[in-house]
């Protein structure tokens, strides 16, 4: 299961063990297996609610319970669920809300290929992808992360990272570790530190400051959101862009905000584990960046749709 599901499915669980919480303490006998055997015993179980009890006063062995300010919240249909507290959410997260001190030395790993896919324009043909992967335990990981892509048979991007990652809290990890750049024009490589992790609103998020050769340097952040259409069907809106702090004219980049990039991409999961999609891609250089490219005879910007598939183990 990745990261994402994980976090999910920890909110999901965590907000549902809350609330099932509350109307307990509402209804002391709702969750009770044998209260149905009960009533079955009881002359008053034909009546429809278990607050109608409270009547019968001394007649009804459940008559002491039509006094409870908790039955009668219950049995009054027009009396909302509380809000949550700061209680019942601390409650709902005992393990994360102490994680530092429940690290265990167990490590799994997971791989995700978020982007495998291709396009064809009238300016030819392209090819990109993005994978992530991670080893480790619950608070210490190892990261390896890489992105690229090819366009008429050249390998216009492409990267790899390695990265050291801590969980500073239950959905965030700060990172630092290296980046080498394979392309475009000479490899270089970077050091960095980031952060990366679940932001509210379940956006994810990841944000890394990159510092290189000849004091060059650079920030990249990445935003997406998954918008589950059915249990199946997802909707992915993504965003990325890229600000260096030099310009570097040989790899076609200029100082300030250099690219940005959004996407739209449409995916059905076959599996929990393989998905394939469709999406709409538009990117824009600008400033320096696009003038170098326009230099260049390329366009400052592109819009293509693409075909992939996004698969993890």
């Amino acid at each position: 299961m990745s990261a994402r599901h994980c976090r999910q499915l920890a909110l999901a669980v965590a907000m549902t063990t809350a609330v099932a919480g509350q109307a307990w303490a509402q209804d002391p006998h709702s969750g009770h297996a044998g209260h149905a055997q009960h009533a079955a015993q009881d002359d008053h179980a034909g009546h429809v609610s278990h607050a109608d009890h409270g009547s019968h006063g001394s007649n009804d062995d459940h008559g002491a319970h039509g006094n409870h300010p908790a039955a009668a919240t219950a049995g009054n249909p027009a009396s909302p669920i509380p809000a949550l507290t700061d209680a019942d959410r601390a409650a709902a997260f005992p393990v994360l809300r102490n994680h530092h001190a429940h690290d265990t030395p167990e490590t799994n790993g997971y791989l995700l290929f978020d982007r495998l896919e291709v396009w064809d324009t009238d300016h030819g043909s392209g090819q990109a992808w993005e994978a992530q992967g991670w080893y480790g335990g619950d608070i210490h990981r190892l990261w390896l992360r890489s992105e690229g892509e090819r366009s008429g048979g050249t390998t216009e991007a492409a990267n790899l990272e390695l990265l050291y990652g801590r969980s500073v809290s239950p959905w965030w990890d700060v990172v630092a570790g290296l980046r080498h750049d394979f392309a475009p024009g000479r490899s270089q490589d970077w050091v960095g530190i980031g952060v990366q992790g679940l932001a509210p609103y379940l956006f994810e998020v990841s944000a890394t400051a990159w510092l290189g050769e000849s004091g060059r340097s650079m920030l990249a952040m990445e935003v997406e959101y998954e918008l589950l259409l059915t249990n199946r069907l997802i909707l992915q809106p993504r965003f990325e862009a890229s600000v260096h702090g030099k310009a570097d004219p040989a790899r076609g980049t200029g100082s300030g905000l250099s690219t940005a990039e959004a996407g739209l991409r449409l995916r059905y999961e076959v599996t929990r584990q393989f998905a394939p999609y469709l999406g709409l891609v538009h990117e824009r250089a600008f400033g320096d960046t696009a003038d170098l490219r326009r230099e260049a005879g390329e366009s400052g910007r592109d819009t293509h749709l693409v075909a992939g598939f996004r698969f993890w183990f």
